[in-house]
């Protein structure tokens, strides 16, 4: 079946739920129909084929997909005529999903994202029988190869280095779901970054599970460095910014070539998860904790006007009051600029589920409140100091008032951060990067003004 031979063509609209690598594949899976002829519709109201990329890492994570699912079979009552779901939970629950949810059409796991348009066309041919599934066991890191339809604001794109992930770490399903680590070579992902940059992408955030371990499958070492100064040198790319960094694999190598690279943004996001050795070996992390304060002194020293993120985990099974506060104190000590908090969520199949000493329920919610609210401090305190500072800013959009534009610099990761607001005296576009003074500080968003030259 060729729907190019088909007037009208049929529309399709993705809802992308969980992380950033999702959101590649969905964008991806939206290249690979456009390919195949099929119209691309932002409002899954408006389509004809609905497709829920899922997102599976967490119980809250597995509700929302769920919950998603069901809505997007209301509008299949109305007029969509397929309902296909894809992604981590996809890949995980086929079976539950084939039995439990009959008016799914197809079931596609994330090893099959470039068979996408094959799989539509199968469900649109099937007469009688369960849904159309496509479950690859194969994992390739060659899919992301493939051409995608961004759906990020324009000037910005994630740029997926590897697929899956070799860490182990004890609470996390993500390798049970997404395999093990599959570096991309540079040659491909530099062609993508090219290819980015033609489009008029100007931020690239690089992703994967762990980027500093990127390449180690591959080319037999960590190979970020290389990679860094191969994306360096693209014309028409004004900053790069490296998101989830391992810090036992962030060398004085790495940390030269970061804070010598104009390109790269002085960013540094460390998803470290906590502190206390004890629970960093319940955890299966590696590194310990002197190490980890050894590795955040040396960026710091090196970039000192770098943004420090990191995400931790409250309420792990056996962890202690004084493992609590030692994680408390040492977020104050190094003075993260930004902190995501998570409640430990207990997930099948991994080894952090079967450990004794699980957490109440009441416990891990008084100390996520603790640490959220001294990170929330923190980060105002962070944000005054940027105040009287003027930093490139990409921007995004205007507010709903009409008087504010609105964008992120080096400083704010997208879909994690906050924003900076600011006014400026001549029009300007999505896309455009104009020099903004912060002017005021709140938790988490910056407000500004954009001065000369207003764009660059």
């Amino acid at each position: 079946m060729d729907n190019k031979e088909n007037k009208p063509a049929l529309k399709v609209g993705i809802v992308s739920l969980g992380c950033a690598k999702n959101q590649v594949d969905s964008e991806l899976m939206l290249g690979k129909l456009n390919e195949r002829g099929f119209e691309t519709v932002a409002d899954a109201v408006d389509a004809d084929v609905i497709i829920v990329n899922t997102c599976a890492f967490i119980e809250p994570a597995r509700e929302e997909a769920i919950n998603t699912i069901l809505e997007m079979a209301e509008l299949k009552k109305e007029r969509c005529k397929l309902l296909i779901v894809a992604g981590c939970l996809a890949q995980r629950y086929a079976a539950e999903i084939q039995a439990e949810l009959p008016e799914v059409d197809a079931v596609v796991g994330i090893n099959s994202v470039a068979e996408i348009a094959d799989v539509v066309d199968r469900a649109l041919a099937r007469k009688t029988g369960g849904p159309v599934t496509e479950l690859s066991e194969v994992y390739s890191a060659e899919y992301i190869n493939g051409p995608r339809v961004l759906s990020t604001p324009e000037g910005s794109a994630y740029l997926k280095i590897a697929e899956g992930c070799d860490n182990r770490c004890s609470f996390c399903a993500i390798p049970l779901i997404r395999g093990r680590m599959r570096s991309r070579r540079i040659e491909d992902i530099v062609s993508e970054a090219e290819k980015l940059a033609a489009e008029g992408v100007r931020e690239l955030n690089v992703i994967a599970q762990d980027t500093t371990k990127y390449g180690r499958d591959i080319y037999g070492r960590p190979m970020l460095k290389e990679l860094l100064e191969a994306l360096d040198g693209i014309s028409g790319i004004k900053m790069i910014r490296l998101l989830y960094m391992y810090p036992d694999e962030i060398g004085d190598e790495l940390i030269e070539t970061m804070a010598r690279l104009e390109k790269t943004a002085r960013y540094i996001d460390l998803p470290l998860q906590h502190i206390s050795d004890r629970l960093l070996k319940k955890m299966n992390r590696r590194g310990s904790s002197a190490e980890i304060r050894e590795v955040i002194a040396k960026l710091k020293a090196a970039m000192p006007d770098a943004i420090l993120r990191s995400s931790f985990i409250v309420g792990f099974p056996g962890e202690t009051e004084a493992d609590f506060e030692e994680l408390m104190t040492f977020v104050e000590e190094f003075a993260f600029d930004r902190v995501g908090v998570f409640k430990y969520s207990p997930e099948e199949g991994t080894r952090a589920a079967a450990m004794p000493d699980q957490i109440p329920d009441d416990v891990k919610q008084d100390r996520y409140d603790r640490l959220y609210t001294l990170a929330q401090r923190i980060s105002l305190e962070r944000g005054r100091l940027r105040v009287g500072t003027t930093v490139p800013v990409l921007t995004e959009g205007v507010s709903e008032d009409g008087i504010f534009y609105f964008g992120r610099s080096y400083g704010e990761a997208p879909d994690s951060d906050g924003k900076i607001y600011f006014t400026s005296e001549e029009p300007l576009a999505q896309g455009d990067i104009a020099e903004v003074e912060i002017l005021i500080a709140e938790e988490y968003d910056l407000t500004g003004r954009a001065v000369e030259p207003q764009r660059i």
